[in-house]
């Protein structure tokens, strides 16, 4: 029997929270944890700094290319499999990795523990398609990060920042998900037909996913504003320590002050969203974010007062954590089965993983005022593109939800 318009999203309870939002937090693990990972390499492996960045990047874009590898088998019935065979990765390479049997060993095991976290990602992140209302889940899904990561790196400094630590945590956390695996939500297998019904002038939900060109399109050009975006946010965040002290002369507990706030600014944006759900929309938040992110990263990059670049970079993180959020929710809404929100988390690392690179460059070779121009272009020049998907997202979730309430009424009648 073919699933009907009112199997497309499902609610969400306990069980999909813990298994949706606990995938997530553990595939963007790595990346979080990263300055603790650079100084437990440096300090048990004695690597350089550069060394101990590019076996971090390597695991990173491990996680990536299995990220977006696996999100086709993640948008069906495979969705908990490809989970469980990437927890059990993760598990067993990051415990080694975490016994630091030799460097050689490690670093293997530490690459092959960032593949093992892409397979978590891709299932989290159709998963979180499944799911109603994908701007509430979305913020939700990020709040929960914020507080997780938040928490462990309160709490990993004070156990020592060591390979068995900052490693052992992603070991034991994806042990304890192996289990969660199986209540992840099930992949509804729908597709929206792009026109309506002659009979009944509604737009029809099939059992047989036929995708229209104009999403798939919109899919892949949002992916790959996604990843554009990417590089130019996170460069900033690789160089905010750098043009704090340099620019503005922040010390280092001045800096840990700045980017500890910076990250609770990004913790409110997520409270905001979850509360307001579906009520803002997505394309017009979305405009005046990135303008708005836009500007702030430009006046990070050329300020010299201390305080104005403490003020430009906390507004900064928390319009950034709110695109991200919405980048997600609109992935999501396009298509119930995750065809897109399943690699955006991966595409994001691509870019991500090349953003101290990228902002280096730019910086080295057009100072942090030419550096901040550039970023801030990004974000100006993606603005037109990311809201025309967006709106098409809106309409495709109000098909979605039309057909749903078609379907309820039909089954009423008929009792």
């Amino acid at each position: 029997m073919a699933p009907t318009g009112n199997d497309t999203r499902l609610p969400l309870n306990t069980r999909r929270a813990i298994s949706t939002f606990g995938l997530s937090v553990l595939g963007l693990l790595a990346g979080n944890l990263l300055p603790f990972m650079v100084l437990a390499l440096e300090q048990s492996l004695g690597m350089g700094a550069t060394e101990a960045g590019a076996v971090m990047t390597g695991s990173l874009l491990a996680s990536a290319v299995s990220c977006v590898a696996t999100t086709r088998l993640a948008e069906g019935a495979r969705r908990t499999l490809v989970a469980r065979i990437g927890l059990a990765l993760a598990a067993v390479a990051f415990t080694v990795a975490a016994l630091n049997p030799g460097a050689s060993v490690t670093v293997i095991a530490i690459v092959a523990g960032g593949v093992g976290t892409g397979g978590a990602l891709s299932a989290s992140g159709a998963a979180l398609a499944a799911l109603r209302n994908p701007n509430r889940m979305s913020a939700a899904n990020g709040l929960v990060n914020r507080v997780v990561v938040t928490i462990i790196l309160a709490v990993v400094p004070l156990i020592g920042i060591t390979t068995g630590s900052v490693f052992g945590v992603i070991a034991g956390a994806a042990f304890l998900l192996f289990f969660a695996a199986t209540w992840l939500p099930r992949a509804p297998i729908v597709a929206v037909d792009p026109l309506p019904s002659a009979a009944s002038g509604q737009h029809v939900t099939t059992g047989n996913p036929r995708p229209s060109r104009s999403i798939t399109i919109a899919g892949v050009a949002l992916l790959a504003m996604y990843a554009v975006w990417a590089v130019s946010e996170d460069s900033v965040w690789a160089l905010a320590g750098i043009m704090g002290a340099d620019q503005s002369g922040l010390t280092d507990a001045g800096l840990g002050l700045v980017l500890s706030a910076s990250s609770a600014g990004g913790l409110v944006a997520a409270v905001v969203l979850m509360f307001l759900g579906e009520r803002i929309g997505r394309a017009v938040p979305l405009a005046v974010l990135l303008v708005a992110g836009g500007a702030l990263k430009l006046v990070a990059a050329v300020t010299t007062d201390p305080t104005v670049y403490t003020i430009a970079l906390i507004a900064w993180n928390t319009a950034y954590l709110a695109v991200f959020l919405l980048f997600i929710a609109t992935a999501a809404a396009l298509d119930a089965n995750g065809r897109f929100s399943g690699p955006a988390i991966g595409v994001y690392l691509f870019g991500s993983a090349f953003s101290p690179l990228v902002g280096g460059w730019l910086a080295e070779t057009f100072g942090y005022p030419g550096f901040g121009w550039a970023i801030a272009l990004v974000s100006w020049m993606l603005v037109v593109p990311v809201v025309v998907v967006a709106r098409l997202s809106t309409r495709v979730e109000q098909r979605m939800d039309t057909s749903e309430k078609s379907t309820v009424a039909t089954k009423e009648m008929t009792r």
